[in-house]
């Protein structure tokens, strides 16, 4: 489903992640967990296509990132650390733009943001503001837009960062509803929330993968 081989990206001489390799299978829910500088960002935009490797290649089934983009997130949802929102936009104005930027029919723009707001709870806001709500409910549009065109692979960047302990556990649980239908990647430097969703985790320590396991293995 989801592969790294030899994994690299060097900024000068700083190497950022050096060699990383794993597979990922369907329905995974696997948390990427590291402390801050660790390398966990720079995976994730190695795995999306944001960047390219200075060595090594991503996978997303069958599909090289690097050689063959657009196909490749086609496949992909993707919630970067800092959201994508325009904070003037209504949830359904800016639902209903991200569809069109994935070349949705007019038909299945309304299908998709309806199934989109459903699955992350939002039709109580659906006509609010983005920049009048909390922040919880932005970290709901901006998984909305990841999973507008039902991908195959989430990946979200600290998707409870900033949260407070309500708004986390509401994430939890959306989490958890959005596995049964994709394979997860959680990015994450906090182990507790890596415990509470994830099946297995892959830790990086200075951009190396030091540790690869089932969490009930550990």
């Amino acid at each position: 489903m989801l592969s790294a081989q030899h994994l690299t990206r060097r900024y000068g001489k700083l190497v950022a992640v050096d060699d990383v390799s794993f597979e990922l299978g369907s329905g995974e829910v696997v948390g990427l967990l590291g402390h801050n500088g660790a390398g966990k960002t720079t995976v994730t935009k190695l795995l999306t296509g944001f960047i390219e490797p200075s060595s090594g290649s991503a996978w997303i089934e069958g599909i090289n990132v690097a050689a063959e983009p657009d196909r490749a997130r086609s496949l992909l949802g993707y919630l970067p650390e800092t959201r994508p929102l325009y904070a003037e936009l209504t949830v359904v104005e800016y639902l209903l733009f991200a569809a069109r930027m994935r070349g949705l029919s007019k038909q299945e723009q309304a299908d998709r943001v309806q199934g989109a707001i459903e699955a992350t709870d939002l039709k109580q806001r659906a006509l609010h503001r983005i920049g009048t709500l909390s922040r919880g409910y932005q970290q709901r549009v901006g998984v909305a837009q990841a999973i507008m065109h039902r991908p195959q692979v989430l990946i979200l960047d600290e998707p409870p960062n900033g949260l407070d302990p309500v708004q986390t556990q509401h994430m939890r649980q959306l989490i958890r509803k959005l596995a049964q239908d994709a394979t997860v990647v959680l990015s994450t430097h906090i182990m507790q929330e890596v415990d509470a969703i994830c099946d297995r985790v892959l830790i990086l320590i200075s951009g190396r993968l030091v540790v690869d396991e089932q969490l009930s293995d550990l």
